[in-house]
């Protein structure tokens, strides 16, 4: 099973884009973030049309996340537990042929610090909390999004221009790895331990052409899971297209049981 994380920055502007990956890349499984779109605005008969199934919590202008699927979706839990205030459209899960996708879009935080930060690491809180009660499930879990942090020095070009961002301030990659030390596996770095992988890349000062990039969108496993990982990559020449997002897809393959 292949199962892609893409964030389509605004998916009314990126449509275009994003069925022309879905049909070239083929996925069994795709995550989206930053839908940019309220709910009733979700292009869902052109995603039909490619033969997905689809369930996604919108937001008006910000935020939202999406599931598509070649098989059966049952919902699972819309929205992070933990704060009934917070209406930020940033989760969900879904159990999709026997393993249960969790895809997210984890607060930026810029400023940092200020309340967009304390927000972030709150949210995170939220997460590892979360994250804890699934890694014990009996079933594969997986999951995968734009955490909007870069865990070491190695998925960050020119890290010492960042150490104030909120993406790669201390507190931002300790979150992370408390969140890893609960037992996941970071699918892309096992498969590529040492080598410089990127996700995103600016639409400022030629990122893209210079790979300056960033590593941002991870595919975290379970034990259940994580034996199951056999490949793995970044479509990273979708971020060249015309009115492209500035994230290029992620995706992993898992095996059968």
């Amino acid at each position: 099973m292949k199962i892609a994380t893409y964030n389509v920055n605004g998916i009314s502007a990126r449509l275009p884009v994003l069925l022309r990956w879905l049909e070239e890349s083929a996925p069994d499984v795709a995550c989206l973030q930053e839908l940019k779109a309220p709910q009733e605005r979700f292009p869902l008969e052109a995603i039909e049309a490619l033969g997905y199934k689809a369930i996604w919590h919108g937001q008006k202008s910000w935020n939202g996340v999406a599931i598509l699927s070649k098989y059966e979706i049952e919902e699972v839990t819309r929205g992070l537990p933990g704060d009934e205030e917070d209406l930020q459209s940033r989760y969900l899960e879904a159990m999709i042929n026997g393993v249960l996708i969790c895809c997210l879009y984890l607060p930026n935080g810029n400023p940092a610090p200020g309340p967009k930060f304390d927000y972030k690491l709150g949210w995170f809180a939220r997460l590892i909390s979360q994250a804890k009660t699934l890694y014990d499930k009996e079933v594969p879990v997986v999951i995968t999004g734009d955490y909007n942090v870069m865990p070491t020095e190695l998925d960050v070009y020119k890290p010492e221009r960042w150490v104030d961002d909120a993406l790669f301030r201390p507190e931002t990659r300790a979150a992370f790895h408390e969140l890893l030390a609960q037992g996941w596996t970071d699918a892309i770095r096992k498969l590529y331990p040492d080598q410089v992988i990127y996700t995103f890349w600016d639409y400022f000062r030629n990122a893209y052409g210079r790979d300056a990039g960033l590593r941002i969108d991870h595919f975290l496993l379970n034990g259940r899971l994580a034996p199951r990982l056999i490949n793995g990559g970044v479509d990273k020449h979708v971020r060249g297209w015309e009115k492209t997002s500035d994230h290029a897809p992620v995706w992993i393959e898992i095996s059968k049981d």
